[in-house]
């Protein structure tokens, strides 16, 4: 089963931790060794790298540590349901002995005896985009994903007059922003648009291959929906397709971060509008942190990055197109 396989995968990786590895990366600033060079290094490993959320993050973090005169790495696992490839670049990252660890979680519960680790080895944490669900992370340097999901709830609501049948395709429901977003959509329409009637969420991993067959899924079994909401760049360009394949016409869909796909999507007048974040701004944070971290400064639990609702009124203001990621 894949539990026992995800414990096994950990197990090794603590054992590993005792000896030097060599890092590997799946795209992403070179994973060479740290510790002993002059400048200090970050270690960063994120969700995924295959998203342009990812490489604007990266962008970021780069732009930040060139500023700060540090080293950093920057990896992340070919997609967001590879739980256990993100836990052997977690084990690698700790093997070359950083001065400090970025994180982003797929699965917390996974992660959580190597970054007890590091918490041991005196490696402080800084969780950013999803964070951790922990107390070892110094801090945490994300979007609010709950208030840019009511965000999201609210303008869908708004577009359907408060009523219709919404569906839901997350991400996932091991990450605290795949809960956060699910559970903030969720949460305002029931406090907001009691007239809304939301289908129970269906996970695509974030994946858009996936995300288009479940949203065609949805839209067999349910021919009278009205409006879909994704939860992420691949599960928002992936409803955009579903729905395209299915020929269904008239529906309200709405995403979650940007990308080419979902701007011509605005554009086009396929989705209505999405939720962007401030991934650059996210990247700078989170390698800013990560510099006052070891100069042992006292960091807020949370650095909040912000979010933007955009649509065809406004994608082309100068306040959206700076925190689009194309």
């Amino acid at each position: 089963m894949r539990i026992k396989r995800i414990g096994v995968v950990v197990a090794t990786a603590a054992v590993a931790l005792t000896v030097a590895a060599c890092g590997g990366s799946s795209g992403g600033t070179g994973a060479q060794g740290g510790g002993a060079g002059e400048q200090p290094y970050i270690a960063i490993v994120s969700k995924g790298f295959q998203h342009q959320f990812w490489q604007a993050v990266k962008q970021g973090a780069e732009q930040e540590a060139a500023k700060q005169n540090v080293r950093i790495t920057f990896e992340g696992p070919a997609t967001e349901a590879d739980i256990e490839g993100q836990v052997t670049m977690l084990t690698n990252a700790l093997a070359r002995q950083p001065d400090v660890l970025g994180f982003a979680a797929l699965d917390s519960r996974a992660a959580a005896p190597l970054l007890q680790q590091a918490k041991s080895r005196n490696i402080p944490v800084v969780a950013f985009d999803s964070g951790v669900d922990s107390d070892i992370p110094v801090t945490t340097a994300a979007t609010d994903n709950k208030a840019a999901a009511a965000e999201a709830a609210k303008h869908m609501a708004e577009a359907l007059g408060g009523t219709g049948k919404v569906a839901l395709v997350v991400h996932d429901q091991t990450s605290r922003s795949g809960i956060d977003r699910r559970d903030g959509f969720v949460e305002w329409m029931k406090a907001n648009a009691p007239g809304i009637e939301l289908l129970p969420p269906q996970y695509g991993g974030g994946d858009q291959a996936k995300s288009a067959d479940i949203t065609k899924s949805i839209l067999a079994a349910n021919p009278d929906v009205k409006g879909i909401y994704g939860s992420n760049e691949g599960s928002a360009i992936g409803v955009v397709r579903g729905v395209q394949e299915s020929g269904r016409t008239g529906l309200t869909v709405i995403g979650f971060d940007s990308g080419q796909a979902q701007i011509d999507a605005i554009n086009s007048g396929t989705m209505l509008g999405a939720i962007t974040q401030n991934p650059v701004g996210m990247g700078q944070q989170l390698v800013d942190a990560s510099v006052k971290a070891m100069r042992g400064e006292t960091l807020p639990k949370v650095i909040d990055t912000g979010f933007f609702w955009y649509d065809k009124s406004n994608i082309d203001s100068p306040e959206i197109k700076a925190v689009l990621y194309q």
